[in-house]
């Protein structure tokens, strides 16, 4: 597990361009385990601070329930449909999984929130290829480094 400052300052164009989708738009997807194993999937926020990637959420949430039982996490940006168009490129969508560690509000807002920082495990970032005819796939591991391929 890496913080996110390690994985931006190994990959930085490719962390500039995921946390440019997570911060594009204000609601995204994440993925934590219930008690009895199986997925939850709930809406979130994300906020890159001091150099980490930040979650909170709602006192009393299942899903801060979760992750302080178990820290695994998974996040994927908010989805955008590729137009037909090609004026307008399909801007990607960017996943990251890790492990929800629990932090201090610090004085951040709203009061009373819960906040989890997100230690990384990978970060996977798809978009289209020119011409648009495939995918180009780039992913992230404190293990591997930055690595890019087409499918």
């Amino acid at each position: 597990m890496a913080a996110w400052r390690k994985f931006a300052s190994e990959a930085p164009d490719l962390a500039e361009r995921v946390s440019s989708l997570f911060t594009a738009h204000k609601h995204h997807t994440m993925a934590t385990l219930r008690a009895d194993g199986s997925p939850r999937i709930s809406g979130t926020e994300v906020r890159f601070e001091g150099g980490e990637l930040i979650l909170g959420m709602m006192p009393g949430t299942r899903r801060a329930a979760d992750l302080r039982r178990d820290p695994r996490v998974a996040l994927h940006t908010h989805t955008v449909d590729p137009t037909d168009e090609e004026q307008e490129p399909w801007p990607g969508d960017a996943k990251v999984a890790g492990r929800g560690v629990e932090v201090a509000s610090n004085a951040r807002e709203p009061a009373g929130a819960e906040w989890f920082q997100i230690d990384v495990h990978d970060v996977v970032l798809t978009t289209l290829g020119v011409p648009a005819d495939h995918l180009v796939i780039e992913a992230w591991t404190p293990q591997r480094g930055h690595a890019r391929w087409r499918r």
